[in-house]
């Protein structure tokens, strides 16, 4: 019996190496200027009209409360397509860099470890280790969840106090 293997795309976020699910994105897109949306969260860059679509731009960095970082030459926004609750849902992260395509089996990924409410890794489906690095795979589904993906750092904070 064959071990079922999927691909991710490997992303830079803080010097940090992420990984979402090839199958949730829909593009890759160089950054550019957004259409800011007033009342929003600081990690709420703003909205692109993408083909038609509005397409709400959430900077990933902010979002897991690492400071926020000058945009580069580098720096890329991943568009990612989902469908939750029966609603197709098109969110654009920001990442500091695009870094690979890798094939994980479902035994190289390890669940990731219990710190306990005072960190917030719901967003985390898991991790797998690629040579020397360890990348943290996250969970497409919930990454694209609205209510998941607005909830204030500040709630966050009370949640895990």
């Amino acid at each position: 019996m064959s071990d079922a293997t999927q691909e991710y795309l490997t992303f830079i976020i803080n010097e940090e190496e992420y990984g979402i699910s090839i199958l949730a994105v829909q593009e890759i897109r160089v950054w550019s200027a957004v259409t800011d949306m007033p009342n929003t969260p600081d990690y709420v860059k703003g909205v692109i009209n993408l083909r038609g679509v509005i397409v709400p731009i959430i900077d990933l960095r902010q979002r897991f409360s690492n400071v926020e970082a000058e945009y580069n030459e580098n720096t890329v926004v991943i568009v990612l397509k989902e469908v939750i609750n029966e609603q197709t849902v098109i969110i654009g992260i920001v990442v500091d860099a695009v870094s690979d395509v890798y094939k994980f089996s479902t035994q190289e990924i390890k669940s990731s470890p219990d710190f306990g409410a005072a960190i917030d890794n719901h967003f985390i489906n898991g991790m797998a280790t690629h040579k020397d690095n360890i990348i943290i795979l996250l969970d497409s589904k919930k990454l694209l969840d609205i209510k998941e993906l607005y909830q204030s750092s500040k709630q966050l904070e009370q949640l895990a106090s």
